[in-house]
């Protein structure tokens, strides 16, 4: 349907749809455990029907406008992707998270990426607040959240338990005019 360019290295942001539900569990189980380190993300992706079933999931939560996915291809493999949740058009507030299997790390293609996913939430769907959560040991993500020119709004202490760990959660965001102003100043250090 469409496919956005992320840059030279030929990274490509794609819906991610219930027919490509061979490939989302196939970069799941290539980067199973370096994704489920801090959140669940994943982990009942078992096989094909429950792959289909969770990208079936977030196809409704499109179409509800509430959510989707969206996936990131680098050399036509999907290696991860970034999403949306718990969206509110109305309220002009949503979440924004993402994944990616290891062989793909360093790159930058979550923050460009979710540059792109973020300018579409705020230029076209009018999102005000944009917000990120990561578990407060999970630096990679934290780092995004700081490339995009988030804020740390705070941390809720031990909220999240997981294998055994309750974690604490950092909690991010930008609103739309310091989104419009970051990328304005990037447009001008850019000429």
């Amino acid at each position: 349907m469409y496919a956005i360019s992320l840059g030279e290295d030929g990274a490509e942001l794609r819906p991610l749809e219930p027919w490509h539900a061979e490939e989302f569990l196939a970069n799941l189980e290539r980067g199973r455990e370096f994704i489920g380190r801090f959140i669940p993300f994943g982990s009942q992706v078992v096989d094909v029907a429950s792959a289909r079933e969770t990208l079936q999931r977030y196809a409704r939560m499109r179409a509800d406008d509430t959510g989707g996915y969206h996936g990131i291809w680098l050399d036509g493999k999907l290696v991860g992707g970034v999403l949306t949740l718990n969206f509110d058009a109305e309220q002009g507030n949503c979440e924004v998270g993402c994944w990616l299997e290891p062989a793909a790390t360093g790159r930058g293609l979550i923050t460009r990426a979710m540059r792109v996913l973020i300018d579409w939430v705020v230029e076209e769907r009018g999102i005000h607040r944009v917000e990120w959560v990561a578990a407060a040991g999970n630096t990679a993500s934290i780092n995004v959240a700081r490339r995009l020119g988030m804020t740390r709004d705070g941390v809720r202490r031990q909220a999240h338990p997981y294998r055994g760990v309750r974690h604490d959660l950092e909690v991010w965001s930008i609103l739309a005019p310091e989104w419009r102003e970051a990328r304005a100043r990037a447009a001008r250090n850019d000429h």
